[in-house]
């Protein structure tokens, strides 16, 4: 039989590994990130990945920087046929690279060569593709920058938002994996080289990243809003305070204010000026130390200060 070591982290991953155990692949060891303080009280949490496999009774591994961890040295002893990854979250070295006898594979949600990097589908929402997909590839040293074994395709629509986009793409990686697992396993499989001519990055989320721009076009901005939403949540800022806008809609609301300009306060929605003809409907905003609220919540309580006229930064 197999024997699999599975490298995860988040949502995302959780059901490429049910499906390999469900499949009956020998899965040895789940490497996964150290549990980490979250929310307001700084509980300790695990990751979604440790959770599923303490769920399942895999052995779990979280070592704080794999690179320099005892856990490394264990990992190659445990002599893996191979290792599959889903957004783990960090760099494997070359003597784990090299250790399994079939190799490294990575399940990564873009169509590579585009968006190597680390937020491939927030990236794809915010520059408004209308498609993106899965890759399963070999990992090499170079970042993404493997052969390609197998490819899916998941198109994009307004309505998702990164949220709903990982949900999509782990659905379909797992699905892409399960059909693809077998070749590799066979040596039946295909590698197929990346053009390097198509090469593009998609690197973390910076906190500039996440400033709105009102001069922007309005779908640049709409586009920006839900690609970073669920997290890390865009924002703005407006008397001298930051406001997170997570949802917003387009709208055809429009005049010849500042870019930023409040044009509208109604019963369910804030309309505020973008540098062209589509405006931003505001539906749901956070300010500074307060709790995040519906447009309508937020205008009957501490937005009622707020007025037409008034300008985000």
């Amino acid at each position: 039989m197999t024997k699999i070591v599975f490298m995860g982290t988040p949502d995302f991953s959780v059901p490429v590994l049910t499906m390999l155990h469900e499949e009956g692949y020998d899965i040895i060891a789940v490497v996964t990130q150290p549990d980490r303080p979250v929310g307001r009280k700084r509980i300790l949490t695990p990751p979604p990945v440790k959770e599923e496999a303490l769920r399942l009774g895999l052995p779990v591994l979280q070592p704080e920087k794999l690179r320099t961890s005892e856990e490394l040295a264990e990992l190659i002893q445990m002599k893996p046929d191979l290792i599959v990854t889903a957004a783990y979250g960090q760099i494997l070295p070359k003597n784990l690279l090299d250790a399994p006898r079939l190799g490294c594979i990575n399940v990564h949600a873009s169509l590579l060569p585009k968006y190597r990097g680390g937020a491939p589908i927030h990236q794809a929402v915010i520059d408004g593709e209308t498609e993106t997909g899965v890759t399963i590839m070999y990992m090499v040293e170079k970042l993404d920058a493997g052969d390609i074994i197998s490819q899916i395709t998941v198109p994009i629509t307004e309505e998702d938002n990164t949220g709903i986009l990982f949900e999509k793409l782990s659905v379909a990686g797992t699905k892409l994996l399960k059909e693809t697992l077998p070749s590799i396993i066979d040596g039946s499989n295909e590698r197929i080289p990346q053009d390097e001519k198509h090469v593009s990055f998609a690197g973390n989320i910076t906190r500039e990243q996440e400033r709105i721009d009102w001069s922007k076009a309005g779908t640049a901005i709409f586009n920006q809003i839900r690609g970073l939403y669920p997290w890390p949540g865009a924002y703005s800022v407006f008397q001298e305070e930051n406001v997170k806008i997570w949802m917003a809609d387009k709208s055809e609301i429009n005049s010849e204010a500042l870019p930023g300009t409040i044009l509208k306060l109604l019963k369910d929605r804030i309309i505020v000026k973008t540098g062209d003809e589509t405006s931003i409907a505001i539906t749901e905003l956070q300010p500074a130390g307060k709790k995040r609220l519906s447009a309508e919540e937020f205008l009957n309580g501490i937005g009622a200060k707020w007025s037409e006229g008034d300008k985000f930064e």
